[in-house]
Parts: structure tokens; C-alpha cells; sequence
């Protein structure tokens, strides 16, 4: 599910969105789905948005949050904690999909 939430977006990444930054810590295990997501389809994501800013922002004891920002400085949140892969991709695409 979460390939095909990222394949969804594609090259989506830029219409009315600036940026999207994912808070996580290193070593929990509320962060874990959020580690695995980046392990595992933020190539992907890049490779289909290479201009776009996908910033990773590690710090340990932090809560998974996934941020983005939209046109005029506008930011939305959403938190990852203790979600699954999937959900951490389904955050990702409703946030994308959504306008702040």
C-alpha cells in the first residue's frame, strides 16, 4: 500500500506545497514506521520530485512529526507517531492532497 500511496503522488509534489519535513527520532520505537518509510520509498519520492525539498530532520527523544508548507508560509502538521509504514504514507498523501 504505501508504494502505491507513493507512486500515487509521483511528481505531484509543488502544486501549491513549498516543502515537506519529517521529524523523527533515530532509536524509538514510535518513530519506527517513520524510519521505514524513509528507508524505504524516499528514493523513490526524490527521484520522481528531484527539485522539490524533502528535508529528513533527526533528533533523539523527538516525536515523528511529518510538517509541510504551503504557498504564503502556511504549515500544516500531522504527527507519525507510532504508525505503521502505510499510514505513515497515507499521512503523506493526504497532507499533500490537502491545501493548509
Amino acid at each position: 500500500m504505501a508504494a502505491a500511496a507513493v507512486k500515487g503522488i509521483g511528481a505531484g509534489l509543488g502544486r501549491g506545497l513549498r516543502e515537506l519535513r519529517i521529524h523523527l527520532c533515530q532509536r524509538s520505537a514510535g518513530s519506527r514506521g517513520a524510519r521505514d518509510f524513509i528507508e524505504q520509498h524516499y528514493v523513490t519520492l526524490k527521484k520522481a520530485n528531484p527539485d522539490f525539498p524533502i528535508l529528513i530532520r533527526e533528533c533523539s527523544g523527538v516525536q515523528p512529526r511529518l510538517w509541510a508548507r504551503y504557498e504564503f508560509g502556511k504549515e500544516k502538521s500531522v504527527s507519525l507517531d507510532n504508525l505503521t509504514v502505510d499510514q505513515v504514507a497515507k499521512a503523506l498523501e493526504d497532507i499533500v492532497k490537502s491545501k493548509a
